[in-house]
């Protein structure tokens, strides 16, 4: 299955993965939007934080070009 985000096409193995990238972006678009990187005190600690997870977010981190 795949998924666009920012003009980025996702590949996920499992259909309830799809719902877990779309709850991924929407977090995303509205820290970009908000510049909201609370608690982290910077945008490079929070996504040094988000990176060492992986899986899924690191493929929308990547989508929107912010690692």
């Amino acid at each position: 299955m795949e998924l666009q985000i920012n003009g980025t096409t996702i590949r996920v193995e499992v259909k309830s993965d799809l719902a877990v990238a779309r709850r991924i972006s929407a977090h995303m678009e509205r820290r970009i939007r908000e510049d909201d990187w609370l608690p982290y005190k910077t945008k490079q600690d929070a996504l040094n934080s988000w990176k060492k997870l992986g899986g899924i977010r690191v493929d929308v981190l990547q989508a929107y070009g912010l690692i």
